[in-house]
């Protein structure tokens, strides 16, 4: 059963959950907003950073802080603007009050800032141990995914002030960035803790097909440009690629060889005997529709495509503790939709 609770939103691309009721949702524009449980939708929330909305950028994830009963904090990801028309993925902090934000700290900047509009990322994922791990695109640049002196096509961990774990794979290592958990990920848009295993799983978009679904290791490299399952949008190879697998590049632990461009995903855990238990749900936009993995442990089983009747770009899913999931889709008009699941 699938309701609106909100409409008219501007190309929504984050929802988190609030513990008291009610949510905040980013629009890509650069405002966030309270919507209440009856689809009441606030006036935009004041101390937003500023953020480049040009491209594919803009504000992007908004997720409440492991301590959020007691601190209220948030972490806001976006596309920072630069100098000279550059721009970057970056990560902020702040206290959430009635009317905006307090406190706003900037605790991330991928570096170098470039001035290309596409590939972000960027998602947030908490992994219960006092680290947060931040996904961000290659911004179009293939090789940056591959360079391990740039930010570009890396997944991040920091602790939750934006120092840096001692344990991080690069610390200590020449020439590398010791922010980097792995690399060689072309645009990643959704990240998740599996509640079940504490593994971290990363959806990211391929060119023309390839999507991949990865338990990123430390230190592991994905192989973006160089292996890819895709090819390049104008029907020719990617260029850079030495077709689907290498020595020393891990390959996708699930693939999609039709690119139904991956976004958000949430976990469906810990309802026994429901009939979407165990499952992996990820917003797809090039499909429209929320693609639901079965899982077995780690393997995926199964595949299902819901919602395609709606026709809209599901940019965000997230799982509720009462068994329902919310979605944000990204359109001019867009929605915050609550699908409650089949109960037997």
């Amino acid at each position: 059963k699938l309701t609106v609770i909100a409409r008219g939103l501007a190309h929504p691309w984050s929802v988190a959950l609030l513990p008291e009721g009610g949510f905040l949702v980013t629009e890509r524009v650069g405002t966030l907003r309270r919507i209440a449980a009856d689809g009441s939708v606030s006036a935009p929330l004041a101390g937003v950073p500023a953020v480049s909305a040009r491209g594919q950028g803009g504000l992007l994830d908004v997720a409440l802080a492991p301590d959020f009963a007691q601190s209220r904090r948030i972490y806001l990801s976006y596309a920072e603007p630069g100098e000279n028309g550059l721009s970057g993925t970056s990560a902020a902090y702040a206290t959430l009050g009635d009317t905006g934000l307090q406190d706003v700290t900037v605790f991330y900047r991928q570096e170098p800032k470039v001035n290309t509009e596409n590939h972000y990322g960027s998602r947030f994922a908490f992994d219960g141990h006092g680290h947060v791990f931040i996904s961000q695109g290659e911004r179009t640049l293939k090789m940056m995914a591959q360079e391990l002196d740039k930010l570009q096509g890396k997944l991040v961990r920091l602790n939750l002030d934006g120092s840096v774990p001692e344990d991080n794979p690069f610390v200590g290592q020449a020439g590398a960035r010791p922010e980097i958990w792995s690399y060689g990920h072309r645009n990643s848009q959704g990240l998740a803790i599996d509640p079940r295993t504490g593994k971290l799983w990363e959806v990211e978009h391929g060119p023309r097909g390839g999507d991949e679904v990865n338990l990123p290791e430390p230190g592991r490299n994905y192989g973006w440009p160089i292996i890819t399952h895709g090819i390049d949008y104008s029907g020719q190879p990617i260029a850079e690629a030495v077709g689907k697998e290498k020595e020393g590049m891990e390959q996708p632990h699930y693939v999609f060889e039709v690119s139904p461009a991956l976004s958000g995903l949430a976990f469906y855990v810990g309802h026994p005997g429901k009939p979407w238990n165990d499952s992996l749900f990820i917003g797809s936009m090039a499909q429209r529709s929320l693609i639901r993995l079965q899982l077995d442990g780690d393997k995926v089983v199964g595949e299902e495509r819901l919602l395609q009747d709606l026709g809209e770009r599901i940019r965000d899913v997230r799982a509720a503790a009462d068994g329902n999931l919310y979605l944000v889709t990204d359109e001019d008009d867009g929605k915050l939709l609550k699908l409650v699941p089949p109960q037997g």
